[in-house]
């Protein structure tokens, strides 16, 4: 094998898979996964696997794979626009009080998260009634959206609107952090919430059915896919670019009304966004690669171009960073949205006792109860070793420690 800074999985009747994987775990379901995406005829070039690279429904987490005249929902998944935003404030350490249980909850009160159901009961993950900048910044998508819902009426009676600027469940987050000289930095993790999941289910359902009209077989039916230059490809086009806008906007309401509820709790007068990045992971877009304008997906995985500011979180637990893309053509100017799990939700919630999930979240403000183990540090991948198996893709520009984690 020539020294290169990936391994290349050879798919027979298909593209190879470039993983760069030295020195991290990678379950056999995942390159089994891998395999069936290169066997798409309209791959181009090849797939890439960065080091977080774990089990998905249909497409690998941690994957990009860049197609020419067709684009695979799955690809990108139901959340779709899901990624990150951090931001420096001018705040240090010392200015943050010794207890931040009262930050925490001030983070809490501000951003609506998790999720509660029942009969006549008020999701408390969403708004009961939207504050009036949540009903402005809606305003800027509505018309886009009603074009998308007269095409596909079984999207509108869809949570948006009520989920504009809140967090959700599962893996998304909203911390406050320390970087490598004490300066303190909001960082949070969200995508298109209700309505985007709509979109992506819907669309995914769409091309299946598309695929048993067709007669066309798949290795697998999650990779049905869209030629281009059909009306669903583009009607999906349409919608995937108007919920990773939705994404982009939610993360940027949620990082307004956490800066304030900072302000309400923190006597001195600081700025924030000093540095900010505003980024996705799970997403489509037309790119230039290899000197050829093809479609990207990324599933798991966040743009490296050269120069581009990124983010990589770690665990509940663990350090994140906030990196620089070192535009490495071979991974289409990729790299890795996180860490990648290493155990299931299920299989954490029974491996991982609670003494553990509180003992590995030491020194963080955050639940320490059973119903975020699924979420505990140990579900990981360690952080250090996925950044050394990327370290030809990104720089690394600041080291972040969180000391406040709020989950759903």
């Amino acid at each position: 094998m020539t020294q290169t800074t990936y391994e290349v999985l050879n798919v027979e009747g298909g593209s190879p898979v470039k993983m760069w994987t030295r020195g991290v775990p990678v379950e056999d379901m995942a390159r089994a996964q891998l395999r069936k995406a290169a066997q798409m005829p309209f791959v181009f070039k090849h797939v890439a696997a960065m080091p977080d690279v774990h089990v998905g429904i249909g497409a690998t987490v941690g994957s990009v794979i860049p197609t020419k005249g067709a684009v695979i929902p799955a690809a990108v998944g139901v959340d779709i626009g899901c990624g990150m935003m951090a931001a420096r404030t001018t705040l240090m350490a010392h200015d943050l009080p010794d207890n931040l249980e009262a930050i925490r909850s001030a983070i809490e009160a501000a951003v609506p998260h998790g999720r509660s159901v029942g009969r006549g009961r008020r999701d408390h993950g969403s708004w009961g009634d939207p504050p009036q900048a949540i009903v402005d910044a809606w305003a800027t998508l509505a018309e886009r959206f009603g074009h998308i819902v007269a095409k596909h009426p079984r999207l509108k009676n869809t949570n948006n609107l009520t989920h504009l600027g809140t967090l959700g469940t599962g893996n998304h987050f909203i911390e406050l952090c320390l970087d490598q000289d004490a300066r303190v930095w909001v960082m949070l993790h969200s995508g298109s919430r209700g309505v985007g999941n709509a979109i992506g289910t819907y669309f995914i359902e769409l091309a299946k059915k598309d695929m048993r009209k067709w007669f066309i077989n798949l290795p697998d039916e999650d990779l049905a896919y869209f030629p281009e230059g059909t009306d669903h490809f583009d009607e999906y086009v349409e919608a995937v670019g108007w919920a990773q806008d939705f994404a982009a906007l939610n993360r940027r309401m949620m990082m307004a009304n956490v800066i304030a509820a900072l302000r309400q709790r923190i006597a001195k007068p600081f700025e924030a966004e000093a540095e900010a990045v505003n980024c996705h992971h799970n997403y489509m877009t037309r790119e230039n690669h290899f000197g050829e304008n093809v479609l990207v997906t990324r599933k798991g995985a966040v743009r490296a171009a050269k120069g581009t500011m990124g983010i990589i979180p770690g665990s509940m637990g663990a350090k994140s960073f906030i990196v620089r893309g070192l535009g490495n053509p071979e991974s289409f100017d990729s790299c890795s949205h996180g860490a990648g799990r290493v155990m299931s939700r299920t299989a954490a919630k029974k491996l991982v006792t609670l003494d553990e999930h509180i003992a590995d979240t030491a020194g963080v403000e955050c639940r320490k109860d059973e119903g975020v183990i699924d979420e505990t540090p140990r579900a990981y991948k360690p952080i250090e070793a996925v950044m050394a198996a990327q370290a030809d893709l990104v720089e690394i520009v600041h080291t972040l420690k969180q000391v406040v984690c709020v989950k759903g």
